[in-house]
């Protein structure tokens, strides 16, 4: 009623008002129009702006920089130094109220007069100047109405040399009690991945001296690889194995990133790097060119330390209980340490993930905590979003390379699940190790028939490794399909070419074995890095004479695979004999040719020896 007294009292005023002098005094100037509404909007502007004159101003406070613990914003855009109050606790999930200085999304906030430090990463914003967290670390004994920092960055972690030999969790803090570290390096985990620009468009092999892997399911420089093995097959053998040659081959460093897996896990690896002599406690810590990192992020778990020179463990253990927010971000974690080494100082990096899944299944957890609606068996909905955003960052540039294997879970053995289903099209090439084949004794167990590639190609890799590299896995599967009939009817009932085809088969698989330097306190073998050239050229010999070795130097393959004697072996027994003119011949080769490639990879007439038994005198 009073609000229309008012509109009725502003409509007889306006329209009652005498012209203004000003147009008075101009008589050639048209003569306005009296209009009811434009005089009602000027005099409730009039009204609204006297009201507001009336009132008392609120006092805000003004922006003092490094004003953060009194509450004062020192950052219009971040709202650094902004305190907030904790208006809910939901396990993980943390709801914090800002009466100013808003956080952005991923900012990193810190709970204040806490007994630990406690982090929040800002995840939603619900509105009210409210954001929703997921803490990193547990948060028990947290409560309504405690003060929280914001920092105004996302999660950093220090990077470089400084971090050698030190022990660094989720968050970058160091937790081995030797004090600070002391760098000026420091990265935030979330990055944009290189752009198309920067990243390099060749496509290399990175040679690693093992040669199943070389020649049969070489890894892309720059790529990702599928790592299948289930326990007890040699997976953390295989995994030392080549953080060592790449540390002497390419000078590069290694990161290990364990994500989600058992701390008992974690500690078998380390205790099993201390016994092989990866690791090697109370010594000076010496810089070199055959430096490796080795970063150990088990949930938080950082390890670092420097390969065959000197090996400074950095171990932070968390179980499996852990939230899933530190369990998310871990990875991100070991990825911007491999960056750097990338990045700043232009290395060939081997990052080791394990396990891929626990990173997809800890994103489904705090995904389901936000509210968000699942997809597919429950995943999340941004499952391709979340293991993309790690994935790309995993690439080549112009100034060094990320090279990651990745272990890979598969629920209930379903290859059709969507967290292994994403993964898998991310991958460039997949190492399997079977169990079968580590029952055999050999070892590294790698299925060399499951085991594939992209780089598989005689585009990349050239015509002469490409057809080795088929005729050895053709020779395999024929022996594959005869494995049914030999365990039903035996080996007397296979024809005279199957009974060949699975003596050459059960030679190449012995061949395929390899002494590994970090297994030299076990077995008392010293390790062998095989050339990738050398590794071709013994295949070649293996899968063009077929019939000519006999159940002596069946064994003695074996025993020269066994010892690394790759320059030693029995190729040169072929040299003088006429079979191996004639084979040379059919395979349009010049015997010239030929025997100038097997000297030189066999070193003249070397013996190989085992318990007395000379091969040469067979």
């Amino acid at each position: 009623m009073a609000s229309r007294k008012l509109l009725s009292s502003l409509l007889r005023t306006s329209v009652r008002r005498p012209i203004s002098r000003s147009v008075l005094s101009n008589p050639r100037s048209p003569l306005p129009r009296p209009s009811p509404v434009g005089h009602l909007l000027a005099r409730a502007a009039n009204y609204a702006s006297s009201a507001s004159a009336a009132a008392p101003a609120a006092s805000t406070p003004s922006a003092a920089k490094g004003a953060g613990p009194s509450g004062k914003i020192t950052d219009e855009f971040t709202g650094a130094g902004a305190i907030g109050q904790v208006c809910q606790v939901i396990g993980a999930v943390v709801d914090v109220r800002f009466d100013e200085g808003l956080p952005p999304i991923l900012t990193a906030l810190e709970v204040l007069d806490n007994s630990i430090r406690l982090v929040l990463e800002v995840a939603q914003h619900l509105g009210e100047n409210m954001v929703r967290t997921i803490a990193m670390d547990g948060t028990e004994g947290l409560v309504r109405g405690q003060r929280v920092l914001n920092t105004g960055s996302p999660i950093t972690v220090p990077v470089g040399r400084a971090t050698l030999g030190r022990i660094i969790n989720v968050i970058g803090e160091p937790i081995d009690e030797r004090g600070d570290i002391k760098t000026d390096h420091f990265l935030p985990i979330h990055r944009e991945a290189p752009s198309f620009v920067d990243q390099a468009t060749e496509q290399q092999i990175l040679v690693t001296g093992i040669k199943v892997v070389d020649l049969l399911a070489p890894y892309q420089r720059g790529g990702k690889i599928g790592l299948f093995g289930g326990a007890g097959v040699g997976k953390t053998v295989l995994i030392m194995e080549l953080i060592n040659n790449v540390a002497k081959a390419h000078g590069g460093f290694s990161v290990f990133a364990g994500v989600g897996e058992r701390t008992r896990e974690g500690n078998d690896l380390y205790r099993e790097m201390i016994e092989s002599g990866v690791i090697k406690l109370g010594e000076k810590q010496v810089y070199s060119h055959e430096i490796t990192v080795l970063v150990l992020l088990w949930f938080c778990f950082v390890l670092f330390g420097l390969f065959n020179v000197l090996v400074i463990l950095c171990t932070c253990v968390r179980s499996m209980n852990e939230p899933p927010g530190a369990r998310a971000r871990v990875g991100l974690t070991g990825l911007t340490v491999a960056e750097h080494f990338r990045d700043a100082e232009g290395q060939d990096v081997l990052l080791f993930i394990d396990n891929i899944f626990r990173f997809t299944q800890a994103n489904s957890e705090v995904s389901a905590l936000l509210g968000r609606i699942p997809s597919a068996v429950g995943y999340q909905p941004t499952l391709a979003t979340d293991l993309g955003g790690l994935q790309e960052r995993i690439t080549t540039t112009k100034k060094g390379s990320i090279t990651s294997v990745q272990a890979i879970y598969v629920p209930a053995d379903d290859l059709t699940d969507p967290a292994p289903a994403t993964t898998f099209a991310h991958l460039d090439a997949t190492t399997v190790l079977s169990r079968q084949i580590s029952e055999l004794g050999i070892y590294p167990a790698v299925d060399p028939l499951d085991s594939t590639s992209r780089m598989l190609s005689p585009h990349i890799l050239g015509e002469e490794h490409y057809n080795t590299a088929r005729g050895v896995q053709k020779v395999l599967q024929n022996y594959k399909n005869l494995q049914d009939i030999i365990a039903i009817l035996g080996m007397d009932e296979l024809s005279e070419d199957d009974k060949l085809t699975v003596a050459r088969a059960r030679k190449i698989q012995r061949f395929l074995s390899q002494p590994f330097h970090v297994a030299e306190v076990f077995t008392g073998a010293p390790g062998k890095y095989v050339e990738l050239k050398e590794s071709i050229t013994s295949f070649q010999v293996s899968v063009i004479f077929k019939n000519d070795i006999s159940s002596l130097l069946n064994n003695i393959w074996f025993l020269c695979a066994l010892q690394g004697n790759n320059r030693r072996d029995a190729y040169t027994f072929f040299l003088g004999s006429q079979y191996f003119s004639a084979k040379v011949q059919n395979y349009n080769r010049s015997y010239a040719d030929w025997s100038w490639k097997i000297s030189s990879m066999a070193g003249g007439r070397d013996k190989c020896e085992d318990g007395g038994l000379d091969f040469w005198s067979g």
